[in-house]
Parts: C-alpha cells; sequence; structure tokens
C-alpha cells in the first residue's frame, strides 16, 4: 500500500464492472487523505449511495472537498484533505472545443453540432478519453499529492488503455477525410464516393438517421479538422501520463473463479503490453473473520472451517432427527467448499502476478458500503493488507 499512494502519483484502478472499481477507488482515496496526502478522487458513474456518502449532488469538472462536519461524523480527521468529482464527460469535451477551436465561428458550430453532442456524450470511448483527459489537467495543475480515478463502468483495461489512440485514430483516419472534408451537402455525399458499397453505407446512414443528421456529421467532422493536431497531441500527452512512472495501475476483481481467472488473463495481457501492474485487488472476499484467518496462514484452510467436519460427525445423530441442524450442516459445508475453491483460485493469480505487485484480499462487508463510515472501515481494511502484499 505504501508503494502505492505515494506523493506526486496517479493510481488508475482496471477492471471488469461490477467489480466494485468505485468502491475501492472511494476507499483508497480516503487511505490516502489519512495518511497525509492532498487526494482527489475521480470517479465516473457512482452509486446513489457513493454518490451520496461523498457529498456528489451533480457532475461537474472540478473536485471539491469533503466538508469537515461530513469527514467528522465518519469518524475521520475533519482536516482531512479528500476531493472527490463525479465527471460530466460532456462537460470535457466542450472545455476541449473551447480551448482548441480557432475561432468563435468554429466554436459555436461545433457545441451546437448535434452529432457532436451524441458523440460527447454516447460514443464508445469519449467518456473514457475524458475521464482520462481530466486525470491529465489535475496533474498538469499539481494541486493534489495524489489523483484515484475509476475507470468508466463498461470500459475493460485494454479498452481502457486504448481509448486515446482509437479517438485519434477516429479523427485523423484518410477515411474520414474522404467522406467529410470538405463539408459537402448529404445529397453530393454519395454521389462523391467511388465505392458501390461505401455509396450503400451512406444511404443506410441517411435512411436511419435522417439527411440532417449526415449533414451534422460532415460538418463536424470539416470543423473539426483545424482541431485535429492540436488534440492529438494532447492525446499524445495523455498517452506519455500513462507510461510515466507517476502512473500506478490497480487491477479490481471479485472472489468468484470466473473473475479471478479473468484477472489472470488480463494481468497477463496488460504485463505483455508493458503495462506496469502495481497491484491487485480481490474484493468481496468470504466473511472479515474467515479471510482475517486465511490470511494469517495463506495456502492453510482457517481452523474454524475445518472444524466442521467435527460438527458433522459429532452432531450426526442428532441431524437424523432435525432437518432443520441438517438444513445448516449442509449450508456451512457448501460455505467451506466455496471458500476452499476462491482460496486456491486466488494463490494461483498470485503465482501469476510479478512478486513486486501489491496483492489485497478485501473481506464481504456485511452492512455494505453504503456510506463514508463503511468507506472508511474498507479503507482501514485495504491498508491492514499491506503486510500481506506480494505473497505466494
Amino acid at each position: 500500500m505504501k508503494r502505492l499512494l505515494e506523493k506526486n502519483s496517479v493510481v488508475i484502478l482496471l477492471g471488469a464492472g461490477g467489480v466494485g472499481k468505485t468502491t475501492v477507488a472511494a476507499s483508497l482515496g480516503i487511505a490516502a487523505a489519512i495518511s497525509g496526502l492532498n487526494t482527489a478522487v475521480v470517479t465516473i458513474d457512482p452509486a446513489k449511495r457513493l454518490r451520496d456518502a461523498l457529498g456528489l449532488r451533480s457532475n461537474g469538472t472540478k473536485p471539491l472537498r469533503l466538508s469537515s462536519a461530513r469527514l467528522a461524523s465518519a469518524g475521520l480527521a475533519p482536516d482531512m484533505e479528500l476531493s472527490a468529482l463525479m465527471l460530466d464527460s460532456k462537460s470535457i469535451w466542450d472545455e476541449i472545443v473551447n480551448r482548441f477551436a480557432r475561432s468563435p465561428q468554429v466554436r459555436e458550430r461545433l457545441l451546437a453540432n448535434s452529432f457532436y453532442q451524441r458523440f460527447a456524450s454516447h460514443f464508445a470511448g469519449s467518456e473514457t478519453f475524458a475521464s482520462l483527459e481530466q486525470l491529465y489537467r489535475l496533474h498538469e495543475e499539481q494541486r493534489y499529492d495524489i489523483q484515484i480515478v475509476d475507470t468508466p463502468p463498461a470500459a475493460h483495461a485494454v479498452e481502457f488503455l486504448d481509448a486515446p489512440t482509437r479517438l485519434t485514430r477516429l479523427l485523423t483516419t484518410p477515411g474520414v477525410g474522404l467522406l467529410f472534408r470538405p463539408p459537402l451537402r448529404a445529397g453530393r455525399i454519395a454521389a462523391k464516393l467511388a465505392s458501390r458499397a461505401a455509396r450503400f453505407v451512406v444511404n443506410e446512414l441517411e435512411r436511419f438517421t435522417g439527411r440532417s443528421a449526415l449533414v451534422d456529421a460532415a460538418q463536424f467532422f470539416s470543423d473539426a479538422a483545424e482541431m485535429v493536431s492540436a488534440v492529438a497531441e494532447r492525446f499524445n500527452n495523455v498517452n506519455r501520463l500513462l507510461q510515466s512512472e507517476a502512473t500506478k495501475f490497480v487491477l479490481v476483481t471479485t472472489a468468484e473463479p470466473a473473475r479471478l481467472s479473468e484477472a489472470a488473463r488480463l494481468a497477463a495481457g496488460l504485463k505483455r503490453r508493458g503495462v506496469r501492474l502495481s497491484a491487485v485487488v480481490v474484493n468481496r472476499f468470504a466473511d472479515p473473520y474467515s479471510c482475517e484467518a486465511w490470511l494469517k496462514n495463506r495456502g492453510q484452510e482457517p481452523l474454524h472451517l475445518r472444524d466442521l467436519e467435527c460438527f458433522r460427525k459429532n452432531g450426526a445423530k442428532f441431524a437424523r432427527r432435525d432437518a432443520k441442524l441438517d438444513a445448516i450442516a449442509n449450508v456451512l459445508e457448501n460455505y467451506r467448499a466455496r471458500f476452499n475453491i476462491i482460496a486456491r483460485e486466488i494463490d494461483n493469480l498470485c503465482r501469476v502476478l510479478a512478486p513486486e505487485i501489491g496483492f489485497m484480499v478485501v473481506p464481504e462487508i456485511l452492512s455494505g458500503v453504503s456510506d463514508l463510515r463503511s468507506l472508511a472501515q474498507m479503507a482501514r481494511l485495504l491498508v491492514a493488507e499491506t503486510s500481506h502484499a506480494g505473497e505466494a
């Protein structure tokens, strides 16, 4: 953990949707702030309970510091420096247009363009790049000691890392220039194309989106042409930040065999791409008591789970007379079997990780992570896992 939460660093959480990336990001933010770092947490689409816990009422482009009263109510130091932002990707793109458009006329046309509005809000990857752009801005401003970024719900590790390159390719591809530059009336676009297949594509676009939408797309790419070099350079800067020593990647998964196998493949794929993975967080592993017992004696089944054999053996004669007792025994034995399967999968994941990669296992918090106090509880659990990082 100490190697992960350092001054002048950027922490990016990767992983599939539904593994608790947002919760882990917020908890790491609290852990960083507890350690004395001025911390900014950037999240994309938190659940309502997390929005409320962090005091986020609306999207924006600037992190807001949590009030001393809110921190104190959760048992945290009121002078702790923790800021949070629920990102508004459309606002980020609008700021990019305002910054790089060369003339007020082009800027106004782009902002009013319906194709641009759909692109900035819904295009696959636009939300991902908006989060990276925000990260780069915070890094440039140097207002915070550490920034922790939660990736978009739909983004996976590879898609997230590829987003800047894909968007650059979209804006600079020769095919886009052939279709849309200089802007043409919708009726002339198809006529310009030599390929019958290309004419079919444009005709279909007209049929499903309408000619006005196609004209808007043509106008967008035409107006955006003057911004391409500046935006592409911005994307390159983002890529350099991703590849720098300051950026640390954390892979988040859950304690399910399929998820753990997926995490192992992702870790191997990231390694092949030259991405330095700093830590893996296995979220929602068993109950806190069993999780703690397992971490203290890695590779061994917790004693209280092994004792379930005695429960079944000694209680057999009673179980025959009491169906409820027999049902309880079955539940406990199934829990033990599932625990041991997952424990083996976690050990397998540890073996494929490099020794320097931090490894954290977080138990299932039975009350759920529903407020700032429970986030602080999870932060302390993450800090407590430091001594187990990297063990096989």
